[in-house]
Order: structure tokens, then sequence, then C-alpha cells
């Protein structure tokens, strides 16, 4: 974050300091006070169950010199009416000092977000200082944190954006106006909050609308709802995907025993070699992503292909790690949908190994689809894998679509107590449901 006193933010924000106006706030701005660091703003939310503001005083023990928030605290504080609109505006009026010399990428889509998003921090960091999203931090909140991370030394400043609801990602444009807007895919995540797959469509397409002057889409060229999206801007186009007249393609793609992929990018002027150190086939498709995404920054596809061979995922994303007992575990816990699950049950086969054991949870917010794409999700892992584990109540249609494989599970205690007494030396097993269901427990004790 740029320097600025609480006086001076107080001015942006529109709110009054309570304390020392001439604080001077020089590290991030963060909602968790024990992630506070020195130098840096807490913000403090006044949530349904949890009040941020009774935190202040762990936040200054952290190194927090003041606070963000809508009444005093025991630090020095700038006090205003609506903290979120506060944090949006402070965050807008920092990278808008920083304009001249900062390219904004902005990224969405239905799954692949994070993934894609890490591989492309990786391919502009090699350039010039680059930051981005930390995990999955996409929505009102978490992209104005990301945004005040910026400083005089950022080049690349890189945006995860979700959406639950239309209008959303209008919203984040709102706040940053984006050089580059890279959309992945239209897919089912939060079908049931946005009613349909147009209307989904609309949502994602609200990041080329908001793109500056000039700007470049990057677009899957395999999705037809996302290369519709060309329509939105006048300004240039990079597609990407398996198309023979796609801009960047991977093509020749092979994977080793771990199920990591290697494979060509290839341009109309160019190609190179790339061997990603993650698993799953669909990595390739999410690094073509990036790689077009730094050609539009000005990124050369050889400097592109050996970043991509540096990349690592955020927590809970296509982690493996053997076990004690010799057994694999792949935990994909963070969330899961119908097309990602799908993905990662086919980076579950192309692992070498004994049985493939299939952990599976809940797939939250598919609204009149739920029934029907549990049942069908069951039915696939079936073909990928020789157990299948339905854990949780709502995980039971999971169990049905996959018949005689399966096996039905309570809750993630009993997950945990029957794969500890079954799990064998060369078994690989997959965990990976939505977040609410939290099978990241089951990954952790599994570990």
């Amino acid at each position: 974050m740029i320097p600025l006193t609480l006086g001076q933010i107080a001015e942006i924000v529109g709110g009054t300091v309570e304390g020392d106006g001439a604080v001077t706030v020089t590290a991030p701005a963060v909602l968790d006070s024990r992630q506070a660091e020195p130098g840096g703003l807490f913000v403090a939310i006044a949530g349904e169950h949890v009040d941020g503001h009774d935190y202040a005083r762990q936040a200054g023990r952290a190194g927090a010199v003041a606070v963000l928030g809508s009444r005093p605290t025991p630090l020095p504080t700038v006090v205003v009416e609506d903290t979120q609109a506060a944090l949006q505006s402070l965050a807008a009026h920092v990278v808008a000092r920083l304009r001249d010399k900062l390219t904004v990428v902005g990224l969405t889509g239905s799954q692949g977000k994070t993934s894609t998003k890490d591989l492309l921090a990786a391919v502009l960091s090699h350039t010039a200082p680059t930051i981005a999203t930390i995990g999955s931090l996409n929505n009102e909140l978490g992209v104005p944190l990301t945004m005040l991370r910026a400083d005089a030394a950022t080049r690349f400043l890189v945006l995860e954006m979700g959406a639950r609801r239309v209008g959303d990602i209008a919203e984040l444009t709102g706040l940053v106006t984006p050089d580059i807007a890279v959309v992945l895919n239209v897919g089912q995540a939060h079908l049931g909050e946005f009613g349909s797959r147009a209307a989904i469509a609309t949502g994602k397409g609200e990041l080329v609308q908001g793109l500056a002057p000039g700007g470049t889409a990057v677009l899957n060229v395999d999705d037809p709802r996302v290369v519709a999206m060309r329509a939105l801007t006048d300004g240039p186009v990079l597609t990407f995907g398996e198309a023979v007249h796609a801009d960047v393609r991977a093509l020749d793609l092979e994977l080793d025993r771990l199920g990591r992929p290697s494979f060509t990018l290839r341009t109309a002027g160019a190609s190179a070699p790339v061997a990603l150190p993650l698993l799953g086939a669909h990595q390739a498709l999410n690094a073509s992503a990036a790689a077009a995404a730094g050609l539009a920054a000005g990124v050369c596809l050889d400097l592109a292909a050996a970043a991509l061979a540096t990349t690592s995922l955020s927590k809970w994303r296509m982690e493996l790690r053997t076990l004690a007992g010799g057994a694999t575990l792949l935990n994909d816990s963070y969330n899961a949908n119908p097309d990602s699950t799908r993905a990662a049950l086919d980076a579950l086969a192309a692992i070498e190994g004994g049985r493939r054991i299939a952990v599976l949870g809940e797939m939250l917010e598919l609204g009149e689809e739920s029934e029907a794409e549990h049942r069908a999700v069951g039915e696939y892992a079936a073909s990928r894998a020789e157990v299948v584990v339905a854990v949780g109540e709502a995980a039971r249609l999971i169990a049905d679509g996959a018949g005689e494989r399966a096996v039905a599970l309570a809750d993630n205690d009993a997950a945990v107590d029957w794969l500890r007494v079954r799990l064998a030396a060369g078994d690989v097993v997959l965990v990976k449901a939505s977040r609410g269901a939290r099978l990241d427990e089951v990954a952790a004790a599994l570990a």
C-alpha cells in the first residue's frame, strides 16, 4: 500500500479521525486481525455474528497502526458510516494514483479462476513486480483488499473477480477498469443464485464491458457463451482453446504418472514447450489462458512458458501428497461444481497407483439442477474410481449415481474413520466438495 496518513485516508473516504490523524499506514489492509502487519490498517466490519471492532486490540498487537471502521476503537480510527464502501473508495483512490505505471488484469469464470490466476501471476511476476489475489478473495471485500496491496513498485495487478448475481462484476469494475479481461468459461457454479446459464454469461460478460478504452479481452474460443462476448467490446480480442483458430493453443498434451501435463503452447508465429508442476489435463487450458493474457500484457511466449513451469497453486487446490501408510492424497477440497469435479476425477484417474477412491461431498448453489447434477457426478465418478465415498446427507444422490461402487457416510468424522482403516499403500484418494461441506477437514485428518 502507498503510505497514507490517517487524516488523508479520512479525507479520501469521507470519514472522521478518532485519535492521532498523523499516524501513517504503510502496510496492507486486512479483515482478519491475526493477519495484520506492522504499519498496516485493520478494516473492522460489524457482521451478523462477529464485530470486527472487538478485535482492534488484537490487530494492534499484530502490528496494525490504525483501524477503518464504523465506530471508535482503542487504535487510531477513521470512522465512517459504511466500512465496506469506504474500503472500496480507498482502494479505488490508491490504484488511480498508481495507474500510469500499472497494468490491471481482471479474471473471471465459473471454474478455474484461482488456478489460472496463480498461473498468470507466475507469468507476469517473471517480468515485473506483480500483485495478485491471495487465494480466492474475489468479492466486494477481497478485490479492494488486493488493490490496496499495490504500491509504487507494482507493475501488474491481477484481480480474480467472482460473482453470485448479475451486477457483481460490474460493481468491481466500477472500482478499477481492467486493461485486460480474461473470461474462462460459463458453467454451473452459483447456478441457483443466477437462475440460468444465460444470466451467468451476462454476469461474466460484465468484465469485458468494464474494460478500459482499448483494453484487450482474452476469451475461451471453445465456450460459445464466452466467445460471444466479442460483441461486448470494440477493443482487441485474443482467444485461447483447442479450436484450430484459437490465438493460443495447447497441443500434444501428455500426462506423466502423477497426472502432470506437458504440452506445446502455439501461436501463429511461435511455439514453446511447457511442463506444468500441477495435476490434471485441464490445467493445460488454464495455462493457455494465462499465456494469452501474458501476451496481451507484453510477455513473450518463451518467457511465459518458462514461468508456467514454476507455478504453485493456492491451498486445497489439486494438492498431492504421500500419506504415512503409502497412499496418495489429492486434496482439491476448496470448492466444487459439476465441471470442476469432473476435471478432478479425470486427474484422479490419470494418477498411476492402486485403487482410486473419490471422496465427494455436496456441490452447493446448483438450484433446480442440483439433484440431477449430483446423480450425474456420481455416475461419472464410478467411471473414474473403484470406490466413491459420498459424505453427508446431501451427497447421497452422488452415491445413488455411483451405484455399486458407492459408500454413503453420514459426516466427515465417519469418512475419516472409514478411510483410516481401509487405505492401503498405493491407493490414491481424491477429496472434493463445495466449501460448505468442509471436506478439507477430512484431508487434514488423513494427512
